[in-house]
């Protein structure tokens, strides 16, 4: 074969390789200049102008929603933000204390001395590990049980309230009935998995603000540390806050984490920042401190957008 020969037979694939990445090269700009919005099924964002649509930044930056249930809400406003499933029934895990916490407020005296029961004592998961026949006061059980979701605490807080978890647990299904939530029910005091305990990123939003109006919830939620002593003993118990956004991300103000097998890790979260009032409640997400660090920035870009 003669050398031009061989140039030649090397330059038709070359020629055709070039051609071929130069309009690959075309394709990927032109796909990545598009517009892309998609969100998961079942999943709408509120209140942003359809002008916002040619700013792929202003939405989430996900295509699938990062959890089974998301609510984020202006609240001096009312607008809804961005919501996925959020009037579906899942495991609450224990935000559920927060509609113990409300009931613990309504009937209990928090200067009352609540002797821990074996029973309490033996509850499982997140515990203080206190000791059957301590005794400490009410109001230092739910700090407990609201701060570090001890379920110790909770369950002799809620043994001394309702009598025993079972009346406890009836005080609390009446509230939610009271309150309009309809799509929650509760089967235990501190949030365990069952078929009969559920509820919704959208009722408990609402539950969540109504608890805020509780200026003692409103101070226990947002503390990041705090110290308990029983008062016939003298051992303290260190409480750090479960929640990881308190004095990382400015004007957060509380409220709660869960976490169990079923119900995933979950987080409701109060946000004060630029004149915005945002509250946002994830269920079952993997990466909680994630979704909630980035739908926090959305919604506080989203809320200054004029309606």
């Amino acid at each position: 074969m003669k050398a031009r020969d061989c140039g030649r037979s090397h330059l038709k694939p070359f020629l055709a390789c070039a051609v071929g990445v130069f309009i690959g090269v075309l394709l990927i700009g032109a796909e990545a200049f598009t517009p892309s919005v998609a969100l998961a099924k079942n999943t709408r964002v509120h209140s942003v102008p359809v002008r916002t649509a040619i700013v792929p930044h202003r939405f989430p930056p996900w295509r699938v929603a990062p959890a089974h249930g998301i609510l984020l809400k202006e609240l001096k406003s009312g607008h809804v933000l961005y919501e996925h499933d959020a009037g579906k029934r899942m495991s609450p895990a224990s935000l559920t204390k927060i509609m113990s916490a409300l009931v613990i407020l309504e009937r209990g005296r928090l200067d009352d001395f609540v002797t821990i029961s074996p029973n309490a004592a033996r509850a499982h998961k997140t515990h203080l590990r206190v000791k059957a026949g301590q005794v400490f006061r009410l109001e230092d059980l739910l700090k407990a049980m609201l701060i570090v979701s001890a379920n110790d605490a909770c369950l002799a807080a809620v043994e001394h309230v309702g009598g025993d978890e079972a009346q406890f647990v009836a005080l609390m299904n009446t509230k939610a009935a009271a309150l309009g939530l309809s799509d929650t029910h509760f089967s235990n005091g501190c949030g365990f998995d069952g078929p009969d305990h559920y509820s919704t990123a959208e009722d408990l939003a609402a539950l969540s603000v109504i608890a805020l109006d509780q200026p003692i919830f409103r101070q226990l939620v947002r503390e990041e540390r705090a110290i308990i002593t029983p008062v016939n003993g003298h051992r303290a118990y260190v409480l750090h806050n479960t929640n990881r956004l308190l004095g990382r991300i400015p004007g957060v103000e509380g409220i709660k984490t869960g976490f169990t097998s079923k119900a995933g890790r979950c987080l409701i979260a109060k946000v004060s920042q630029n004149g915005s009032d945002l509250l946002l409640v994830i269920l079952n997400s993997k990466r909680r401190w994630n979704t909630a660090t980035n739908l926090i920035a959305y919604g506080l870009q989203a809320a200054e957008t004029p309606h």
